[in-house]
């Protein structure tokens, strides 16, 4: 009655990345991402990343950057589904929470520059970044469990409600290391090539225990109390194979054509055990044949063994690991207070394996390798200097999302992939303290076809500030808030998680970083 996929599903929410930028890459980087996110032209320390080709406008020497972010997210998923109201008060319609945290995310940025060359290198998150924790479950784990009173009820064993503990956490970090050679062509252009190596560590642990259910059933539970639905499913599969047992001595006596109301009547079995035996299978089997009614209760057992290990306590325990390398081109072209940035990361063709501890699921078998790949990404942007003091930016986003493989091809169903728009400004008050702020627009490309309660993508709007203070003239402090806000999504389907019954989900989520950071040169 429990599908495997459903406990598997549990594991792509509790990954889903916690940052800026598309399904499987952090575009936040360092803090100063986050108190201007249009950063595509930038010509400072976190070019590394941003616009590797600017960091020829560094001053000749060192420069670091080191940063830490705090993210924290709230995945809210709203459900209406009728049998939910038998472990909700009467109510079909649940909130899941998931809640992903990610309290320490370092991040560093290096280069040293030399007259027309730059050589620089970082370390950062590129991609997930955090732990989730789903403590209730999800809709699509609880729905085939709430569809076993209803099961049991039209069977003729009376149960009205239902319980079951569900948990899951799971972490997923893609560490980026990257090295860029940048150089710079004449006064306007300046170019830069680079390679990051991706490194995946995710891992994930939970269960799907203790499922109750309160069947009225004659003989194994006729007071209705609540017991474990393994329990229930074993004593009933006991129960069938010794009824079908019964009947077998009449077969060899000859009597298996019989109805069982004539076996009353010659006497072979008493009306009493007819009842029972009807009872049994929750309906009047007096015109069947003692053959058909075996098979009937032979049908019953097996059926009855199945739910016994589909509702017995399942565990996981699974970590996966893998490896993949991006090339990174970048161009930059710089004229009277006019910057320009472009650059385009190549498609990262990565596989995941599992190393599986323990698997109850049958889902993450050891050794098993998982699509995973990171999408080529495109990002142009530019900022101009309206006055001495006072900056403005913007920038654009194309995450090729749709060409990038996924566990079960789920890229098929993404039109094109995320587009991201954004928008900054960046005021120098003197020469101790700089403001600065960013708004992104991010348009999904997902379909409804891609949206589970288990990876879900929406539209949204962020908006990050904060501010850097020059402590001396080579050290600067960066401090920043990013926060973000996103469309809801409501999904119908007449196929509610495949239970053949109608379901709504309506997701949505919220997203808050903090960021601390220090720039140094020498």
């Amino acid at each position: 009655m429990i599908k495997k996929s459903v406990f598997a599903g549990l594991l792509l929410a509790a990954t889903s990345p916690l940052f800026a930028g598309g399904l499987l890459t952090n575009t936040n980087q360092s803090v100063h991402f986050l108190r201007n996110p249009a950063r595509d032209a930038s010509t400072e320390i976190d070019a590394v990343y941003t616009n590797p080709a600017g960091l020829t406008f560094l001053s000749d020497g060192f420069h670091f950057s080191l940063n830490s972010q705090s993210a924290y997210q709230t995945r809210i998923i709203t459900s209406t589904f009728a049998p939910f109201a038998a472990n909700n008060g009467g109510n079909a319609t649940k909130e899941f929470r998931g809640e992903a945290s990610a309290p320490v995310i370092p991040s560093f940025q290096f280069a040293y520059k030399n007259d027309r060359y730059v050589v620089s290198a970082s370390f950062a998150v590129s991609g997930g970044g955090g732990k989730a924790v789903f403590n209730h479950g999800l809709p699509s784990f609880e729905a085939p469990v709430s569809m076993i009173p209803l099961s049991l009820s039209a069977k003729g064993v009376s149960t009205t409600t239902y319980s079951v503990d569900q948990y899951m956490e799971g972490r997923q970090y893609i560490f980026g290391v990257q090295l860029n050679g940048s150089y710079k062509l004449n006064d306007a252009f300046s170019a830069a090539l680079g390679l990051r190596l991706n490194i995946v560590n995710n891992g994930y642990k939970g269960h799907l225990k203790n499922i109750q259910i309160n069947p009225v059933h004659l003989s194994l539970n006729p007071i209705g109390a609540m017991m474990p639905a393994n329990t229930f499913f074993s004593n009933a599969a006991t129960a069938a194979t010794g009824a079908a047992n019964s009947i077998q001595p009449i077969i060899n006596g000859g009597g298996g054509s019989y109805t069982m109301a004539q076996l009353v009547q010659a006497g072979q079995i008493t009306q009493a055990q007819l009842n029972q035996l009807s009872a049994g299978l929750g309906k009047d089997v007096s015109s069947y044949k003692a053959t058909e009614v075996q098979t009937m209760y032979n049908t019953a057992a097996g059926t009855y063994t199945a739910s016994a290990q589909a509702t017995a306590d399942k565990y996981l325990d699974c970590t996966q690991s893998g490896w993949g390398v991006t090339p990174v081109i970048g161009l930059n072209y710089n004229y009277e207070g006019l910057n320009i940035g472009a650059k385009y990361e190549f498609r990262s063709a990565l596989n995941v394996q599992n190393k599986t501890t323990v698997d109850d699921t049958g889902l993450y078998t050891d050794g098993v390798n998982t699509p995973h790949d990171i999408p080529a990404y495109f990002a142009i942007g530019a900022d101009y200097k309206i006055t001495k003091c006072w900056k403005v930016s913007g920038g654009y986003h194309h995450f090729f999302d749709s060409d990038a493989k996924m566990a079960n091809d789920k890229q098929q169903y993404i039109n094109g992939g995320i587009n991201e728009y954004l928008f900054g400004s960046e005021y120098t008050i003197n020469k101790l303290f700089l403001l600065s702020a960013g708004a992104q627009i991010t348009r999904t490309g997902v379909t409804d076809n891609y949206q589970s309660d288990m990876s879900f993508s929406l539209n949204s709007y962020s908006v990050g500030f904060g501010g850097a203070v020059n402590i001396t003239p080579d050290l600067r402090l960066n401090l920043a808030y990013f926060f973000t806000n996103y469309s809801k999504w409501t999904k119908q389907s007449s196929n509610y998680n495949n239970t053949t019954l109608a379901g709504t989900d309506v997701y949505d989520r919220t997203n808050k970083v903090f960021g601390i950071g220090l720039d140094y040169k020498f």
